[in-house]
């Protein structure tokens, strides 16, 4: 076992090396762009020092996990789609609404980023000054009813949470309970249909995160078994989902540990490290080619391309088009019915599996989903939320809706690590989902509070547990 001191060394290490070449990425990029872009440059360089900031805000040591996972989204979605399609596909943008591909609408698409951007920087300025912040350190053993439970039956919960596993991804893949880009084919009585979506969105990661904490942080030690354990779940929850997003609930529980590992003083090395993430890489690609390969089964619909070359399409562009960002805000910027009754609209939409959504019907004069057969597949396009708070046309109403926004999620983050046992894994993990669905708002946004709710009720739970057990093992004489 590498002594915790020197894995942190070589960890420092690798990740000057990675800054240092996304550094030099970035500079080559931007050069490349600079001199390709179709607007005023002085707006290129000023959406990419937002850009950029709020990326470096994500890693700085007053950040806490959302700051993390917003600034990556946004980066990809906004900064990194765009550069690359002005430095090398002839600013080709998938918006397909009323843009004209002007200098002046990329110059106004990069006004309103950027001005979003600095809403989230202002806020999370604000939050590290007064708000909240994570302590360097926790020695203090938390959650001791839940851990007790967990020491006394470990065996039978891991064997039960590897069946509950098993169970879910099943059931729901057979009879289509919840699906991406499919019709519900099974509805399920008792409301159990929004437990499996609960369950395979972050229910059974939030099992893993707390897994996680009670092997590393009490035990202050690493486990294989844990680890891969979470990356089959990852794995499995996917793939009976038809999502490529394996790699958000893993990179968040991924970047937990990194974070976590000094927090908690935990012992590991530098080999565990390499390991897993080499299992990572290999079942995500594996999730992602899979996926694509059912998906191109499910969707080819009669046309003329076979199933290897559509699944071989879809993998192409997912790593570049994957991120919702850019798009939206070309689309929303240059709509010319902007104003309030938009906004008030849009909060006005309602689920429904065979309708188009209001974005697609409504902004996207082009859709390309306007021809797909609703009552087989459920595809809609996503504004994001930066773009959705720009459908009033006001720049002061966005930059305040991301401010709030931020600050919201902070408090959000705040309550998981108080009442959630002080777990840094699942502050990431429950963080990455708020970050994930800000940067992909826009469909049904009045239910939003399904998702939050689902959120605060998860963690109730695990603190109504553990208060439980704490009486139930203090009434037996084992805590004190």
């Amino acid at each position: 076992m590498m002594d915790i001191n020197h894995l942190r060394v070589q960890s420092s290490q690798i990740f000057k090396i990675f800054y240092t070449l996304l550094s030099l990425v970035t500079i080559f990029l931007f050069i490349a762009a600079y001199k390709e872009y179709k607007g005023e440059n002085y707006i290129y360089v000023l959406f990419t020092i937002t850009s950029t900031a709020l990326l470096y805000f994500g890693f700085r040591k007053k950040a806490i996990f959302f700051d993390t996972f917003i600034g990556i989204f946004f980066w990809l979605g906004f900064w990194l789609k765009l550069t690359v399609r002005v430095a090398f596909m002839e600013s080709q943008i998938n918006h397909a609404g009323w843009f004209t591909d002007s200098g002046a609408d990329f110059d106004r698409s990069l006004l309103v980023v950027s001005c979003g951007f600095l809403g989230l920087l202002v806020a999370s300025y604000l939050r590290g000054k007064f708000i909240f912040n994570y302590p360097l350190k926790i020695n203090e053993i938390t959650q001791q009813g839940l851990f007790a439970f967990y020491n006394e039956y470990k065996k039978y919960l891991l064997v039960g949470f590897v069946v509950l596993i098993v169970l879910v991804a099943y059931t729901n893949y057979y009879y289509g309970i919840y699906q991406r880009g499919t019709i519900t084919r099974t509805s399920l009585p008792y409301g159990l249909n929004g437990i499996y979506k609960w369950l395979l969105l972050f229910g059974l990661a939030s099992i893993s995160a707390m897994i996680l904490k009670f092997e590393y942080s009490q035990t202050k030690k690493t486990s294989y078994f844990v680890a891969i354990l979470s990356l089959m779940e990852a794995f499995v929850s996917n793939v009976s989902l038809l999502s490529r997003g394996m790699i958000l609930n893993v990179s968040a529980l991924v970047y937990g540990v990194m974070r976590g590992l000094k927090i908690y003083s935990i012992k590991s090395s530098f080999r565990f490290l390499l390991t897993n993430f080499t299992i990572f890489i290999v079942l995500f690609s594996s999730s992602v080619v899979l996926v694509n390969y059912i998906r191109s089964i499910n969707y080819i619909d009669g046309e003329k391309t076979s199933v290897i070359e559509q699944t071989s399409r879809q993998t192409k562009v997912l790593f570049l088009d994957r991120w919702v960002g850019i798009e939206g805000v070309m689309a929303v910027s240059s709509y010319p019915k902007q104003g309030w009754d938009l906004w008030r609209q849009a909060w006005k939409e309602e689920y429904n599996e065979n309708k188009m959504s209001f974005y697609d019907e409504n902004i996207l004069v082009k859709s390309s989903y306007r021809n797909t057969d609703m009552t087989k597949h459920h595809f809609i396009s996503l504004p994001g939320i930066l773009a959705f708070c720009f459908y009033s046309g006001s720049f002061a109403f966005l930059f305040l809706c991301m401010f709030l926004l931020s600050i919201f999620a902070s408090i959000i983050e705040m309550l998981v690590f108080r009442l959630g046992g002080k777990n840094i894994f699942l502050c990431a993990l429950l963080a990455q989902v708020i970050a994930y669905r800000f940067s992909s708002f826009g469909y049904v946004p009045a239910q939003s509070y399904l998702l939050f709710g689902a959120l605060i009720l998860n963690i109730i739970l695990i603190y109504g547990a553990d208060k439980f057990f704490v009486f139930w093992y203090r009434r037996r004489g084992i805590l004190s």
